[in-house]
């Protein structure tokens, strides 16, 4: 059965989806404040090692991309009538955060720094999972009993593959998949954008304050 929505139903949608790109944009900010004052060690001690971790990024943006739009593949315009549980949703119930993760994970990585890494991916993981928690509860207010079945086979956020199901076929909407594209794609201004902080750091125009690891 699909779900009526009321009006304090897409309220509360509306705020967490707002509750949503705030955080993230928080969350790149942080990041991009942290990149300017930071730099890898590895730089000097180890140039091929952090040559490999920097590949190693970049390979993460591009799963994110791909995973990103994979999901809206599913999802569609659906996530106000129907409780989508196939493909990526089938794996873990926030795939797109948890490919939004991983982007990040490649945008820290630019560096060449595993510690900027891992603390960007951290930061935001702690982000999307308040809002994985406000959405879960919406949901589960909106699709009942249904949902609650869903939550109890499917994992929040680490993917179970045991749990895969797959669609005999898809309803896909260009427009949000196209957007959902493009704006995952703005993960790989991360690599000019390194280049232009290292280059004002070499010349002394911004002051590093942290050598990471």
């Amino acid at each position: 059965m699909i779900p009526r929505f009321d009006q304090a139903n897409r309220s509360h949608l509306q705020h967490v989806q707002r509750l949503r790109k705030y955080a993230l944009r928080l969350g790149l900010a942080v990041g991009v404040c942290a990149l300017f004052l930071t730099d890898s060690r590895w730089r000097l001690e180890a140039p091929a090692f952090q040559d490999l971790v920097v590949r190693l990024g970049v390979l993460l943006i591009l799963l994110c991309i791909a995973g990103r739009t994979w999901c809206t593949l599913y999802i569609g315009g659906l996530k106000k009538v129907q409780l989508v549980t196939l493909g990526p949703y089938s794996l873990v119930r926030n795939p797109l955060y948890v490919f939004t993760i991983i982007g990040v994970t490649g945008v820290g990585a630019q560096t060449g720094s595993i510690t900027m890494a891992v603390c960007l991916a951290l930061l935001v993981a702690i982000i999307f999972y308040a809002v994985a928690l406000q959405e879960q509860a919406f949901l589960a207010d909106t699709f009942g009993g249904e949902y609650r079945a869903y939550a109890e086979r499917v994992p929040l956020f680490f993917p179970r593959f045991s749990t895969w199901q797959e669609a005999d076929q898809l309803t896909i909407v260009p427009k949000l998949v196209r957007r959902t594209f493009m704006d995952a794609s703005l993960f790989l201004l991360a690599i000019p954008l390194d280049d232009v902080i290292r280059w004002l750091q070499d010349r002394g125009w911004v002051q590093v304050l942290l050598h990471l690891p």
